[in-house]
């Protein structure tokens, strides 16, 4: 009866312990999981409208700009990039859609632009919608055309 009573004992302490470690071990898993999920994520990190960009370095950015510089460019970065992608830089006049540019971002860190050629029609207000490949809207930017 003794023997029997132990056995049953050591049974239910090794079962107990199971249950404990499968438990811990599912909820680490479930924990890196998360973590890997959100460090997969592509993260936009700023953007800003300029003149021009050299040596992927936005030159004089502004929210004016004068139809006489001729150009204007939309800059992008993104501070984490799991994998080769593309976002979408949508620009828009006086809330028409003008362009959509298609734009290809990769691993790890990534910096990007798309211009648009200026014309005396262009004067007004402008704005930038920058989104993933899935149109989740990441950024808008406004800014205008003068003379």
């Amino acid at each position: 009866m003794v023997r029997r009573y132990r056995f049953y004992t050591v049974l239910f302490v090794l079962i107990c312990a199971n249950i404990f470690f499968v438990h811990r071990t599912f909820a680490q898993n479930n924990q890196n999981s998360v973590a890997d999920t959100v460090q997969n994520k592509l993260t936009f990190h700023h953007a800003v409208m300029c003149e021009e960009v050299k040596d992927l370095a936005p030159i004089n950015p502004a929210v004016v700009f004068s139809i006489k510089i001729g150009k204007v460019s939309c800059f992008s970065v993104f501070d984490t990039v799991p994998e080769k992608t593309f976002i979408y830089h949508k620009w828009f006049h006086k809330d028409i859609p003008s362009t959509n540019k298609r734009l290809t971002v990769q691993p790890p860190r990534w910096a990007t632009y798309s211009s648009i050629q200026l014309r005396e029609t262009d004067k007004g207000p402008w704005r930038v919608e920058i989104s993933d490949r899935k149109g989740n809207l990441l950024h808008t930017l406004r800014f205008s055309i003068t003379d």
